[in-house]
């Protein structure tokens, strides 16, 4: 239940399988493993001790994996942020942890410097790449990587058991600060193995992802791929899909995980014959709903391809699959929970419902966080003890309905629901709606104060290149498919839709 002993049973089974592919860097499973521990060894001369929360600043890359397994052998807790993340959103994190090191790189030197500034308990800056002066004693480069072949690999491992902390994953931040949740070993390893039993995933595998190691969607493709002795390939971003398919093409990828957004960007190139992707056997989409008209694009233009729709949480990493062979029958629904993990719906009261109903789904499991990193108020808000079980449980914050057989649907988060006219309504009821115009790429539906309706319904939507779409086009066709209160009295028309660092629609920026 150690996560990197995952990775160690992996090196001892297949020490010259290839791990890691990153643009001209290529891994073996024994080299990543030695160069994890010598940076652990390295950081442990520095004063990280077991325990300690360590910041990782980095791209999607090798320094990155390899900061990842070493301070998972030190004991330490690893916290990996967005390349793109802020300085004050940055510092502020930092120092609410009392974060004690930092490994970054130069390239980020104007952020991380300002940062660093904000986090007193920061003693330790361990910076990749050249092209930085040292502006304090604190800042040291980053090791040398060259792999020894000829020398055995420290042996540094803490003496940790599998309550211990692995890392603190901060939520997307759509209002405010974000949340640090904490995640053990146990949680992570308890999720990784349910993870790679239901996709089926092989030693022989070929996993793509250009989703950011410091979203738990893109940690996921690591821990899975290293866990079964898969080769993970990275990329960097998805900013350039036709580069992506390259990689995929000459990688032979065999797995492919993305976020709706990415899909839409996939489907926006109109000749997918250019590259060869018959070596691709799954696709996972996670983060956010998919939308129907997307999902069937895929599956028209993919149709060899097994396409697992998942829904989950930073707080549990996963929750539900739709298995592909549903697909057909229940295309709007996220599947009926993970083998190992109990999920059922409570009504206002937390009462128990049974299937058939409507409620706040709850989740209950050894991949369910430990809490919230220093916020007691809202870790008991979240987490709670069930009288049936004895076991600690924890509600979700968002809304489904089951159907007879137990099969979830998405309503909609507690918090988004509209309440306009004295009736509630969920934004993704007409968020699919409005998806379903020809002409529509994206649509994020919020409330906004009205005087005399509470709050009235706006539609921030998105256009296909070419469409022609006006307001009163996407309120008529509403107004034929939805409830009149549930049509929207607002349209407004965006070039692209504002979205947090794990590629969720942000409906605080859209407020």
């Amino acid at each position: 239940m150690l996560l990197h002993r995952l990775f160690d049973a992996t090196v001892q089974r297949q020490p010259d399988r290839l791990a890691l592919v990153c643009a001209d860097a290529r891994l073996s499973y024994a080299q990543l493993d030695r160069r994890s521990r010598q940076l652990a060894r390295h950081l442990r001369e520095q004063g990280i001790a077991t325990g300690e929360r360590v910041g990782l600043f980095l791209d999607n890359g090798p320094d990155m994996v390899v900061a990842i397994l070493a301070l998972l052998r030190l004991g330490a807790v690893c916290m990996a942020f967005n390349p793109q993340t802020k300085a004050g959103k940055l510092g502020a994190v930092l120092a609410r942890t009392r974060a004690s090191a930092l490994l970054t790189q130069a390239t980020l030197a104007t952020v991380w410097r300002q940062a660093a500034a904000a986090a007193p308990e920061l003693r330790l800056q361990l910076i990749s790449g050249h092209g930085w002066q040292p502006a304090s004693a604190r800042e040291l480069p980053w090791p040398d990587g060259t792999v020894d072949d000829g020398c055995e690999p420290p042996d540094i491992d803490a003496d940790i058991d599998a309550h211990a902390l692995a890392f603190i994953s901060h939520t997307s931040g759509t209002t405010g600060l974000p949340k640090g949740v904490m995640l053990t070993h146990r949680n992570l390893a308890s999720i990784t193995g349910t993870i790679a039993q239901y996709l089926a995933l092989r030693q022989d595998d070929v996993i793509l992802s250009a989703l950011p190691l410091s979203f738990n969607y893109g940690l996921t493709q690591l821990l899975t791929a290293f866990a079964t002795g898969a080769t993970l390939v990275l990329e960097r971003s998805f900013a350039f899909p036709a580069k992506v398919l390259e990689t995929l093409s000459r990688e032979r990828a065999t797995v492919f995980p993305a976020v709706p957004t990415m899909y839409a960007m996939l489907m926006g190139l109109q000749d997918l014959s250019r590259w060869d992707l018959s070596s691709l056997r799954l696709m996972t989409s996670a983060s956010a709903p998919l939308p129907q008209p997307l999902l069937q694009q895929l599956r028209q233009r993919l149709p060899s391809v097994r396409l697992y729709v998942m829904y989950g949480q930073t707080e549990c990493t996963r929750i539900s699959y739709l298995p592909p062979e549903q697909l057909d029958r229940r295309p709007d629904s996220v599947g009926r929970g993970l083998p190992g993990q109990d999920c059922w719906l409570i009504d206002e009261h937390g009462q128990r419902l049974p299937h058939g109903s409507s409620g706040e789904l709850v989740v209950q499991g050894d991949h369910v966080m430990a809490g919230y990193w220093d916020d007691r108020e809202r870790s008991a808000e979240k987490l709670f003890r069930d009288p049936a079980s004895g076991r600690i449980a924890m509600r979700t914050g968002d809304l489904f309905r089951s159907d007879a057989d137990g099969w979830l649907y998405f309503i909609a988060r507690k918090d988004d629901i509209i309440k306009t006219r004295g009736e509630k309504v969920s934004p993704h009821e007409v968020e699919q709606a409005i998806l379903d115009i020809p002409g529509v790429r994206e649509c994020a539906v919020s409330g906004v104060a009205d005087a005399l309706l509470g709050q009235a319904i706006q539609a921030h939507v998105v256009l296909e290149e070419g469409a022609t779409l006006g307001e009163r086009d996407i309120i008529r066709h509403c107004l034929a498919r939805l409830e009149s209160h549930m049509a929207p009295k607002h349209v407004a028309f965006l070039d692209a839709l504002p979205r947090t660092d794990s590629g969720k629609v942000s409906k605080h920026l859209l407020a």
